[in-house]
């Protein structure tokens, strides 16, 4: 920070002034957001127009136009067509992913002028007081004022060791708060602060695993490492050794290299991705990593978090029930009292406040304990009156835990079961006081979400299968499960009896986790990924972040905790759990789409390589021009690809992508080959007229080329069509077929075609 900036010490209660914030803006002293969400329209268009393969068509575009076959370089307007497309969708992409992000934001309680207001992360000052609550993410480094937090730095190191801060000490950016409530001045903005200055080291970032992306990346390796030898090797054969003139050898040297690009590939998948951030945006969804989008559908495990998922994270007081000798009013005094006071802001507390909101009578607190997923209780001392605490039984009570359990187990088949104790001592260094008694039982109710039944039961056809994790009694859990249909409810444990080296041997075995601590959470994601699933995780809570960095695909609901949404692949804006089904669906499109389209790029790569190594052995004329192979990249790859890339599929995802791809490009591009071989052999013999090679050549490779697209037409019966085929790709191979035969007949003297 620059010294020559003067500092406020505002007071913590009144915050900064209006003209001293004034003041700050007018220095540019903002939190500015560094990062950049999306791409830069300048550099989407620097990465689809200057890349490797465009650079090689235009060398090969320019080799042409120097030795006078305009004609053949009508291959590269197909080349900046497909880019132009490809970029304009990434555009349109990106700025629906501006829009939501803006609507996913996170907001910052600030106080200024003696008044607490929300503002936008990236309207904080320097020098300005921040409150900070359980689930706020750190957004600038700041000094704590007053308060004590419990705080997690797992999203800047990677570690998940929690940490408390008290008055003095420093909150990094980028750490997310557990437990406590405090209140902090602005030491750092924008790239000063910690995370900026070390996001291209240190801080925790998840490599993306795609399938797709590896996949393309060998093709690509592939292509780009055997496309100048060949070519060198074909145009010294053609030019030196069987004396064909310059220009002929240029443009059939030209016609093997561009049939072995797959310049469309990339920019295809590209485009289907945009497509899908574009339509996933109608459903609220915010896509914050494209690739998720194919991870979701390859899913074979779902993690769910109970609480703002199967719930909806609103919790309501049913009853609370004192113990012998408890007066009923005083126990609601108690209750009043923990909700007026607590610092935390929780659903529970939050129900709390609302069923006691009639009582008036106040106590004194001098000393308080904020909740923590850890310990699952929160307590107050009242001065003169002894320490109340509110949390799970089996947590509070610990040791006299089986003295009582019978007495909650029966109320825990129906509702979320709290406890309320008395100690005469004070919290010992935030942990539980000696003496404890229960005096009482606060009964609560979630409120299952209306879709929730319906959703999971799209997951358990598709095979999907559903774990339950959470914090809560397992039998609670339990119960919730069977409300909302989960077939195997009954399979549960408490995972607080268990230790972490048992994890692996049992994530199997149970449906449902209750007792879950975070670093359980991530243990049992990390343990289901040991057995070869693939995970995905939903959550709203901080307590789910060290699972959700870790799952192959991570969901956050929008009105969960700012770490949950800053940590998450996909974000569900309306919070609805529903909308899962169709990113799930647009993951199978996505996938299945690129996988067809690649298929038809695939088959031109392996006969143009095939091909160019049989003339080079044969010491024949490349059978090809440039421009009769436009005609089969348009009828054969380049309309079909965007047309089956945009064709709606729900279909399981099965196998290896690169295996699906090759299997079915490998046998046509050995057909053409073959078919191209026996057509020079017949040459050789004087059966087939020299000037007829060329074109009964582009004949066949049309024909196998469509006969692929043909294959594609058969599809597995499903609920939305009882047709065992495609009518939308029966019609797209036909028109294919009708527009080939065009180009080979009408437009014959266009294409060079006898």
């Amino acid at each position: 920070m620059n010294k020559t900036i003067k500092r406020y010490y505002p007071n913590i209660q009144t915050g900064l002034t209006q003209e001293q914030v004034q003041k700050r803006m007018e220095q540019n002293l903002v939190n500015y957001d560094t990062s950049v969400p999306t791409k830069s329209i300048k550099r989407i268009l620097y990465e689809n127009f200057f890349t490797l393969f465009n650079f090689l068509n235009l060398f090969l575009a320019i080799a042409i136009f120097l030795v006078g076959s305009y004609q053949n370089m009508l291959f590269l307007l197909l080349v900046i067509l497909n880019t132009a497309i490809s970029t304009f969708q990434e555009i349109h992409s990106k700025r629906v992913v501006d829009k939501l992000s803006v609507l996913a934001q996170s907001k910052a309680t600030v106080i200024r002028n003696g008044k607490k207001q929300e503002i936008g992360i990236h309207q904080i000052v320097l020098d300005d007081i921040l409150e900070f609550h359980t689930g706020n993410q750190v957004v600038t480094d700041s000094i704590v004022q007053s308060g004590e937090v419990l705080v997690n730095e797992s999203y800047i190191t990677g570690e998940p060791n929690s940490i408390t801060k008290r008055k003095g000490d420093m909150i990094l950016s980028g750490s997310f708060i557990l437990s406590g409530k405090c209140l902090a001045k602005v030491e750092h903005i924008a790239e000063n602060n910690y995370t900026s200055k070390i996001s291209s080291g240190a801080k925790y970032i998840k490599k993306v695993k795609s399938e797709i992306m590896t996949s393309l990346q060998k093709i690509i390796q592939f292509a780009t490492f055997v496309i100048i030898p060949i070519g060198t090797a074909l145009f010294l054969s053609q030019f030196y050794l069987q004396g064909i003139s310059l220009p002929e050898s240029v443009v059939q040297t030209v016609a093997a290299l561009i049939g072995m690009i797959p310049e469309g590939l990339v920019l295809l998948t590209s485009t289907v991705l945009a497509v899908s951030v574009i339509r996933l945006s109608k459903a609220k969804v915010l896509v914050q990593d494209l690739y998720c989008i194919e991870t979701l559908a390859r899913v074979d495990t779902l993690c769910l978090d109970k609480t703002g998922t199967l719930t909806e994270g609103d919790l309501e007081v049913v009853k609370s029930i004192p113990f012998d000798g408890m007066d009923e009013e005083f126990l609601k005094v108690v209750l009043a009292n923990l909700g007026k006071f607590s610092e935390d802001e929780n659903s529970t507390i939050q129900a709390i406040r609302a069923y006691s909101s009639k009582i008036t009578e106040e106590l004194i607190p001098d000393d308080k304990v904020a909740f923590s997923s850890e310990s699952k209780w929160s307590g107050i001392h009242f001065k003169g009156k002894g320490s109340y605490i509110i949390g799970a039984p089996d947590f509070v009570l610990r040791d006299d835990w089986n003295r009582y359990q019978d007495c909650f187990q029966k109320y825990a088949k129906d509702y979320r079961v709290l406890v309320v104790a008395h100690s005469y001592h004070n919290f010992r260094n935030k942990d539980l006081p000696a003496g404890i008694k229960p005096i009482g039982i606060v009964l609560l109710l979630d409120k299952i979400r209306k879709n929730a039944h319906k959703t999971l039961q799209f997951f358990t056809k598709q095979g999907v299968d559903l774990k339950i994790i959470s914090g809560d009694n397992p039998i609670t859990v339990s119960k919730i499960a069977k409300r909302v249909g989960i077939k195997n409810f009954d399979q549960y444990i408490d995972m607080s009896t268990i230790h972490d080296d048992e994890i692996d041997s049992l994530v199997l075995d149970y449906c449902v986790f209750g007792r879950v601590s975070p670093t359980q959470k991530k243990a049992l994601v990390k343990a289901l990924q040991k057995h070869d699933k693939v995970v995905a995780m939903t959550g709203d809570g901080v307590n789910d972040v060290l699972a959700l960095k870790e799952a192959d695909c991570s969901i956050a609901m929008a009105n969960g905790s700012d770490a949950t949404k800053n940590i998450s692949q996909l974000v569900l804006l309306n919070s609805n759990f529903a909308s899962m089904p169709k990113v799930v669906a647009e993951g199978r499109r996505t996938i299945h789409n690129i996988q067809r389209s690649a298929s038809l790029f695939l088959v031109k790569t392996i006969y143009s390589f095939l091909l160019a190594l049989l003339v080079l052995f044969l010491q024949d004329e490349y059978p090809f021009i440039p421009i009769q192979l436009s005609l089969i990249s348009l009828v054969a790859i380049g309309i079909p690809s965007f047309c089956l890339a945009l064709e709606p599929n729900q279909e399981p995802v099965r196998e290896n992508f690169l295996k699906n791809v090759i299997t079915h490009a490998l046998p046509t591009g050995l057909l053409i080959v073959i078919s191209i071989f026996i057509i020079i052999a017949l040459n050789r013999f004087g059966i087939i007229a020299e000037q007829k090679v060329s074109s009964l050549c582009v004949l066949f490779t049309g024909i196998w080329s469509l006969a692929l697209l043909f294959s594609f037409v058969k599809c597995r019966k499903s609920e939305e069509s009882k047709l065992p085929f495609s009518i939308y790709r029966l019609v797209l191979a036909v028109a294919m077929s009708g527009l080939f035969v065009l180009g080979f007949t009408y437009f014959a003297p266009l294409f060079h075609i006898i």
